[in-house]
């Protein structure tokens, strides 16, 4: 039983990784504007001049410090699975379908990417912290805040005020570097920084119900 439960984990870990890179691509394609995460990475990649994987791989092994310090309990293999797939899985997607198959995204679409965009990505997100293989560097920043902020804030209020945070480095980043805002904020990040914590939250206890 021991076995079945621990593979029942990692399946569930590396389904939710995979889930949040499909997600993070959707947000990307539907022109609305990235995740929050996303769209700082974004922001910072194009002002440096850095392929939006390469940036975010390394802003993960930054704030991997930061979390090992902190809430060191939430390093697992399920972080070094998201630090480095992620990122790459939005990027070959974003580049297999717009690029590659030349995909053409009318309003209609857009507005599916965005919706998907953002199931798939807060379920990704519960799989995976349910798995507790261990989660994202930037996942565990609202960890961060709970722990020492103790029952004042909850979950979903840390993750909307780390959410809100990077948008507006992001785009500060984006205003820096000359480059279009659109293309890492708009309305899909403001929804996904509002609805994220709690659909999180939400899909975490229904997980937990039927474990």
């Amino acid at each position: 039983m021991g076995g079945e439960k621990k593979t029942k984990r990692l399946l569930m870990m590396l389904a939710g990784n995979l889930l949040i890179g499909v997600g993070v691509a959707f947000y990307r394609m539907s022109g609305f504007g990235a995740d929050p995460y996303t769209c700082m990475n974004l922001g910072v990649s194009g002002f440096l001049g850095m392929s939006f994987g390469n940036w975010q791989l390394l802003m993960n092994i930054m704030l991997l410090a930061a979390v090992w310090f902190t809430v060191r309990n939430c390093i697992g293999l399920g972080t070094l699975v998201n630090m480095v797939f992620v990122g790459y899985t939005a990027d070959f997607l974003c580049w297999l379908f717009l690029e590659q198959l030349g995909l053409s995204v009318g309003m209609p679409l857009r507005i599916a990417f965005l919706l998907l965009g953002m199931l798939f990505l807060s379920f990704g997100c519960a799989c995976y912290m349910s798995a507790e293989m261990g989660i994202a560097p930037y996942d565990s920043a609202a960890f961060i805040i709970t722990k020492y902020a103790g029952e004042r804030v909850s979950f979903r209020a840390a993750r909307i005020a780390t959410d809100v945070t990077v948008v507006l480095v992001g785009i500060m980043f984006c205003i820096a570097g000359g480059n279009s805002v659109w293309q890492a904020a708009g309305l899909g990040t403001v929804i996904c920084s509002l609805c994220n914590g709690p659909l999180i939250q939400y899909f975490r206890s229904i997980l937990q119900i039927r474990a």
